[in-house]
């Protein structure tokens, strides 16, 4: 990883934790997870121009794929409060301190 991935990284995680704080999220506290999912992200946006979610697929229709640019939370926020985490678990509940306990879940089961 080049000095400009991990700025760019740097960056990313500044920005998001602005958004997601004040709709009751915060960044997983495995710090390990979090590097690696701020790594795809950077890559998805040299690669795509944009930093999607590394764990699901983009359509080639671009307003729904703007759906999961990260972070996407305002889109699925209603999915993401029952599971009080986003899909690839970068962002959990503000009080989760064991997000590999945290259901996964398709949107449309309850």
């Amino acid at each position: 990883m080049t000095m400009a991935d991990t700025n760019r990284q740097d960056a990313l995680r500044y920005l998001f934790e602005r958004v997601v704080a004040p709709l009751g999220f915060k960044f997983t506290p495995d710090e390990e997870l979090a590097a690696f999912l701020l790594e795809q992200e950077v890559k998805l946006e040299q690669d795509h121009g944009a930093p999607f979610c590394p764990c699901q697929g983009r359509t080639g229709v671009r307003a729904d794929d703007m759906k999961i640019v990260c972070p996407c939370i305002p889109f699925h926020r209603e999915h993401f409060d029952r599971m009080r985490r986003c899909w690839c678990g970068l962002f959990v509940h503000k009080d989760v301190t064991d997000p590999g306990s945290l259901p996964q879940f398709p949107p449309d089961e309850a």
